[in-house]
């Protein structure tokens, strides 16, 4: 039996939470990425935007088995910043995402375990407002039919709840683009060979990944 692989999370897309802790501001800007480079851009335009900012200590996690991890504690005591911003981004097991945490100090003190709880509550809580989706896997199909077929399977497509994803028209018909979840990909042609008569059929054409938050049921 195939072990069903572990599923792929990553921040829902860019955005930024404030929290307060003894009079400093801590403000979390988060952004997916697609590689370290575009991580490290990130970084570079948050650090640029807060430049008068005391710290912008900084996580990110990119890429799939295995990941890559960076962390960057940006002045504060060793091990009280990005270490823990890092640890909520492995624990909550997102990747292609970063983190970048700008302090404005408050004349207060946090010692270092309150800055541990303070830098990394903040990349949690920013987590919670900005959301966690699953990219999870989906095959894309090529359908053709001919132009007397074309409009009334599109709108069979559609009302089933099919995601059509792209849509052309040629001289000898029409070429549709669905993506289906990878267990119902059976159920689909079948459904598609008794929809037209047995005039079409799917040609997987390849693999794509779609946002689903989390809470979603799983279809299949």
């Amino acid at each position: 039996m195939e072990q069903e692989q572990p599923p792929v999370l990553t921040v829902a897309g860019p955005g930024r939470h404030e929290t307060e802790v003894k009079r400093s501001r801590f403000i979390c800007s988060l952004a997916r990425v697609a590689d370290e480079a575009a991580a490290q851009e990130f970084i570079a335009r948050v650090r640029k935007e807060f430049w008068d900012a005391r710290h912008n200590c900084t996580a990110f996690v990119v890429g799939e088995a295995p990941p890559r991890e960076r962390s960057n504690d940006d002045g504060e005591p060793a091990g009280t910043a990005g270490a823990p911003m890092l640890e909520v981004l492995r624990r909550r097991g997102l990747t292609d995402t970063v983190a970048v945490v700008t302090r404005y100090f408050g004349g207060v003190l946090l010692g270092a375990g309150g800055l541990v709880r303070a830098y990394g509550g903040a990349v949690s809580e920013a987590l919670d407002a900005v959301g966690v989706v699953e990219r999870r896997p989906v095959a894309l199909l090529a359908v053709e039919v001919d132009h007397t077929r074309a409009g009334r399977l599109e709108n069979e497509l559609r009302a089933v709840g099919r995601e059509v994803r792209d849509v052309s028209y040629g001289a000898s018909g029409a070429r549709f683009e669905v993506g289906v979840p990878e267990p119902e990909t059976a159920a689909f042609e079948a459904w598609l060979a008794e929809a037209t008569g047995g005039a079409a059929a799917a040609e997987r054409i390849g693999t794509v990944r779609v946002d689903v938050p989390l809470g979603t049921p799983r279809r299949g």
